[in-house]
């Protein structure tokens, strides 16, 4: 609202009104009002929980060697995360941009999705919280809707990105196509001067392989959507460990939508130009200013857990942003955190099953998601129950295990981005 009001104003020659043009002013901008609202709304909307008793219900105790009780801590924090992002996106962003319209969807989506689940666990005293099959529908619907919206959106247009030999045979030259189209390409890292095309993975529908690209590019938005949720969610089990690693992740996809959508680096880096994709810095910058300011309050010990209403809001804003600027496929590598956590549930349950089949209790680690083996001591480990993995033997503080996760992340942020020079 705020950018339509002063590029108005512009037009009158009032001074200062024209900085809001400038991506870089806005995007920052929303990142210092994005952790203010986060720092001040969180510490009054803590005591509102506290007062109400709105508290996670199935945290363990026992599971802290070191004594740290995490009974009657706040929960549902991700609706601090959720009103930090919102306003400053509201305020200062081009609300006619479809991406940004996506990115608003998403949050308000699987917002509402997490917080039902949050609400069940902690008002109808469920455990178990929503069902999982009605978690799945939801992040598929999401899902759906992204990819359908940038199939049939005019707007969601890319200029790829062509190399062209110069004349000495020795170097290349990277030009856009003049015109922006709608595009299935997407950027495979370490290879260069490539990009993969879903229609051409669909050849051999063959006159309606364009259509069948669409629909596998649809199907890939539900599955990388529902993954990265899925993966953030797990990872949420520590104090401050999803919210520091989602704000790492954040500023990796803002320095991937900032060099989109300017012509200059997306030519030097050999990427796909995409028009539009910077408001989705602007986006990103409340998303990791929202992260920043959490942390205050979600840092060891906890004043208060994001619950499922953050994790689930928190990767499907990383992934649909991914998805968005054509960078689907580095995910594994940036999001290999959460990757990690939840290929380690997954072993570990198949593992599990294939014992009992044969009647054996066993597991392939001390406990699941893999930050929580960490912080298992041999004595709470089940003597009953024969173990693959038992390290580490000594059990290790949450606060360092959260910072060596982060540090883990910086590397493959730091990594993804390189491999765009590496091609």
């Amino acid at each position: 609202m705020l950018y339509y009001l002063f590029r108005f104003l512009e037009q009158f020659g009032i001074p200062g009104s024209h900085v809001w043009g400038y991506i870089s002013f806005r995007a920052l901008l929303a990142m210092i009002l994005a952790l203010v609202i986060s720092a001040w709304f969180g510490e009054k909307f803590i005591k509102y929980l506290k007062k109400k008793q709105i508290t996670e219900v199935q945290r363990d105790a026992k599971i802290d060697p070191f004594g740290v009780k995490k009974i009657g801590v706040p929960s549902m924090g991700g609706i601090i995360l959720i009103v930090a992002i919102l306003v400053p996106v509201l305020l200062l962003g081009r609300m006619r941009n479809i991406y940004l319209i996506l990115m608003i969807i998403t949050t308000v989506w699987l917002g509402f999705l997490g917080g039902l689940d949050d609400y069940i666990k902690i008002f109808r005293h469920n455990k178990e919280g929503l069902p999982g099959k009605f978690k799945i529908i939801g992040q598929i619907s999401i899902g759906l809707i992204v990819g359908m919206m940038l199939w049939y959106s005019p707007d969601a247009k890319i200029n790829e990105n062509l190399a062209i030999q110069k004349n000495d045979n020795q170097e290349l030259v990277i030009k856009h196509r003049q015109q922006a189209t709608k595009s299935l390409k997407t950027t495979i890292p370490f290879v260069k001067g490539h990009n993969l095309d879903y229609a051409d993975i669909m050849s051999f529908c063959g006159k309606y392989k364009t259509a069948a690209g669409w629909i596998l590019f649809v199907v890939m938005t539900i599955i990388v959507v529902t993954a990265v949720s899925n993966g953030a969610n797990l990872n949420d089990g520590m104090d401050g460990m999803c919210a520091g690693n989602s704000a790492i992740i954040g500023v990796a996809l803002g320095i991937f939508a900032y060099v989109s959508s300017h012509i200059e680096f997306a030519a030097y880096l050999n990427i796909m130009y995409i028009p539009g994709s910077q408001e989705l810095v602007v986006f990103l910058c409340a998303f990791i200013g929202a992260l920043i300011g959490f942390l205050w309050y979600n840092a060891y010990p906890a004043q208060v857990f994001m619950g499922d209403t953050g994790s689930l809001t928190i990767g499907g804003i990383i992934a649909v942003s991914a998805i968005i600027i054509h960078k689907e496929l580095m995910l594994p590598i940036l999001c290999g955190i959460f990757f990690v956590e939840s290929l380690s549930v997954i072993l570990q349950v198949w593992y599990a099953k294939l014992g009992t089949r044969k009647g054996i209790k066993q597991r392939l680690i001390k406990r699941a998601p893999l930050h929580d083996t960490f912080r298992i001591t041999q004595e709470q480990l089940d003597p009953e129950i024969k173990y693959v993995f038992k390290k580490p033997k000594n059990v290790v503080h949450e606060s360092k295990i959260t910072i060596r996760f982060w540090i883990v992340t910086i590397l493959l942020a730091a990594l993804t981005i390189i491999t765009l020079k590496i091609r």
